[in-house]
């Protein structure tokens, strides 16, 4: 690296860190997700606005590929976290509700996103048609866990009964829609001509489960299930060698740094856990993930869409709303849920944030979406995680504190009577 190179890396990093927290905190004035501003200071130091040669002279083209990597860290590290964050505690008491939800929130957007992408095909993926279609389908039927969760602490519904449900239909949906996009990945052909190291991927989980999980306890409890520095160590360097070990057999690497969170023991480890999220997470936020909303913005043009451009957009959206909505608030209701929390609970989980970003930046990588489509789902993801904001100041009852119970009818036991 030269002086020049490492002049441009360190001015572009701070240009990146100020502006990514100067627009987060706006969007937060506004009762929006600070991931929101930090994706729009992406996309305004992009083409759209500046055309190529500003963004080129801000970000020369020999500067990207660090960039690019420290994304990349960055990304591995938010889905260690969002593996880490996956209790089983929130899915308790949920019952066949929170199932048919989560279900009914993959299904439908799955089914709507198929069909709209076997109808954009020709323009966007004339040679692989099935992995667009089947990637479609997934990018519509993602909610973001984290972005959900932030959502409901800052107006205090995490505790409520319509929030534990979100976040438990959150949960389920989670897993699916990462078990979905490992397929598509699998069939796009991500491992290249090495495509039968994908073998290995159900011995890898096998002795992530079975062997990894049980050394972490150990590990854990003889530090007091605390922080320790050979806690931290074990953490930094397993979240990435288990992404580097998917990455090398196929699938992406956010799967495996996903996967190492989700084996983190769980049981009594709440301290350990706020605090791995308060070292590791609050770093990655500040710097790392900053440096990824840049990289994803600097790839959306939106400057030369014209009128099929925008209408794509408008399918789009329409789409990715409906299919969230409709499909939670159906089912919601079906189980007795009143129509006005059923509608929050669909509002919620039409919240898509950078969860959905890293999913698009994947199909980007593996060439599964161009840069036109590309850029107008990335818009997408803005616009639905926007949307929750007002309309749950819409839906939700104006007294915090009315909360209507969220009890399944058919679940729900008459009480006893005395003979």
């Amino acid at each position: 690296m030269t002086t020049n190179q490492l002049f441009a890396l360190f001015c572009d990093l701070a240009l990146i860190i100020v502006l990514a927290r100067i627009l987060g905190a706006v969007a937060q004035r506004f009762s929006q997700p600070a991931v929101i501003g930090e994706v729009i200071a992406g996309i305004l130091l992009g083409p759209t606005l500046l055309g190529h040669s500003v963004p080129e002279f801000l970000f020369p083209p020999d500067i990207r590929p660090m960039l690019t990597a420290l994304a990349d860290v960055g990304m591995a590290v938010f889905m260690f976290i969002v593996g880490l964050e996956l209790d089983r505690k929130i899915l308790r008491g949920t019952g066949k509700l929170a199932a048919t939800v989560a279900v009914s929130c993959i299904l439908l957007p799955f089914g709507l996103g198929s069909l709209l992408a076997l109808m954009l095909a020709e323009d966007h993926a004339p040679d692989h048609r099935l992995s667009f279609v089947l990637f479609m389908g997934t990018a519509m039927s993602v909610t973001a866990f984290p972005v959900l969760a932030r959502i409901l602490t800052d107006r205090k519904m995490q505790h409520t009964p319509i929030g534990g449900l979100a976040l438990a239909c959150a949960a389920i949906g989670d897993v699916l829609a990462w078990c979905m996009l490992a397929a598509v990945v699998a069939l796009a052909g991500g491992g290249g001509g090495d495509q039968w190291l994908l073998l290995l991927l159900v011995p890898y989980a096998g002795v992530m489960v079975w062997v990894v999980r049980p050394l972490l306890r150990r590990l854990v409890a003889a530090g007091g299930h605390r922080l320790t520095s050979s806690v931290l160590t074990v953490v930094l360097a397993g979240l990435l060698v288990s992404g580097a070990i998917t990455e090398r057999i196929g699938l992406h690497f956010i799967f495996g740094a996903f996967l190492f969170g989700v084996v983190m023991p769980k049981e009594s480890t709440e301290r350990l856990r706020a605090d791995i999220i308060d070292r590791i997470g609050h770093v990655s936020g500040q710097l790392l993930q900053p440096v990824f909303f840049i990289i994803v913005g600097l790839k959306v043009d939106l400057s030369d869409l014209g009128g099929s451009g925008w209408l794509d957009f408008a399918l789009i959206l329409t789409v990715a709303v409906s299919g969230k909505f409709i499909g939670a608030f159906l089912s919601a209701r079906a189980f007795g849920v009143t129509a006005r929390q059923s509608a929050v609970l669909a509002t919620l989980m039409n919240t898509r944030g950078l969860t959905e970003l890293i999913i698009l930046t994947a199909g980007l990588q593996l060439g599964v979406l161009d840069e036109r489509l590309y850029s107008l789902m990335v818009v997408m993801a803005v616009v639905t995680t926007a949307m929750a904001g007002p309309l749950l100041a819409v839906f939700r009852p104006r007294n915090p504190t009315d909360q209507e119970p969220v009890i399944p009818v058919r679940d729900a036991k008459p009480p006893a009577t005395k003979h």
